[in-house]
């Protein structure tokens, strides 16, 4: 009986120290990803009733949502976010209109040589593109752009100067690749957003199709900038300037976005938003006795108002 106790006692022991060994083992759980995740919606609406001086009833919609992970581990830092948008505007006595179309995703790998610096070696890797067709309105006959009409991709190399602490980025990259995705054979055909165009004969008869890619290699320089300019308002600055090597060097394409975000409380955010973009290959088209003209490039501009609710996660 003693003997049997014994054993029993000692395996008892056995077992614990196992089990202490196997806590003592396990992996730390902290991760090198961070995450941040915004979804919005901004509504606006007005109705007129026995209104003297006249007027439509309207009601706007936006849907948004951004997205970001990031990666740091030593030396190593990488950003990923992906951007979307959509909205629309129903006015009385019209069909739906679409006001604002994004789909954006951003990449960035940096690597630095030591943990002090704010200077990376770096890559970066841009996409975009919409999610429906656009139109001039009141055409809606014939669209100006569709999904991956046009998409736009930017792959290069570079440096990265990043400061967390200022929440600014500048990257350089002398050698980025530029390739221009136009599938819709219709819109390639017109050479729309740079795309080499379709071919005819002296009677109009199809020779050959216009290209659905466009590939150019340039300079590209990008930066980002965020601040609280004063209590509750932050602003958001971000612009790219590319220019080809090949093609017109020295013409510089320009995407600038500048926003200021106001809190409300925890969920109610208004903001203010300007867009503008300049791309000498995209040409303007506008509705000339109901025809579609295809004039010069020009700047674009868009403007932005919204008060809406934001759910952080």
């Amino acid at each position: 009986m003693f003997k049997k106790a014994y054993l029993f006692g000692l395996l008892v022991i056995c077992l614990q120290s196992s089990a202490q060994i196997i806590r003592t083992k396990l992996p730390d759980s902290t991760s090198n990803w961070t995450k941040e995740n915004k979804v919005g919606l901004d509504i606006s609406q007005i109705t007129f009733v026995n209104w003297n001086a006249g007027g439509n009833n309207s009601v706007s919609g936006l849907l948004k949502g951004q997205f970001i992970r990031t990666y740091n581990r030593e030396n190593i830092h990488w950003k990923n976010e992906l951007i979307a948008r959509y909205g629309i505007n129903k006015q009385e006595k019209q069909d739906a209109r679409k006001t604002d179309d994004q789909f954006q995703i951003n990449s960035t790998f940096g690597y630095r040589t030591d943990t002090i610096s704010n200077w990376y070696y770096a890559g970066k890797f841009n996409f975009n593109t919409q999610f429906a067709n656009g139109y001039a309105y009141p055409n809606t006959d014939l669209a100006i752009s569709k999904p991956f009409a046009p998409a736009y991709t930017f792959l290069g190399i570079g440096a990265e100067y990043s400061r967390k602490d200022l929440n600014f980025n500048l990257y350089l990259s002398p050698l980025t690749q530029k390739t221009t995705m136009v599938f819709d054979q219709r819109l390639a055909n017109q050479g729309a957003f740079g795309v080499e165009k379709a071919i005819y004969d002296e009677f109009g008869n199809l020779v050959k199709e216009g290209k659905n890619i466009r590939n150019e290699t340039g300079i590209l320089v990008t930066n980002q900038w965020k601040t609280e300019v004063y209590k509750n308002i932050v602003l958001e600055h971000r612009i790219a300037l590319y220019t080809d090597y090949i093609n017109n060097f020295g013409n510089i394409d320009v995407d600038w976005q500048l926003q200021l975000d106001m809190t409300v409380n925890q969920y109610v955010k208004a903001n203010i938003g300007t867009h503008i973009v300049y791309d000498d290959d995209i040409k303007s088209k506008e509705e000339v006795n109901g025809m579609q003209v295809i004039k010069g490039p020009k700047i674009q501009l868009k403007q932005l108002l919204g008060v809406g609710l934001t759910y952080s996660f």
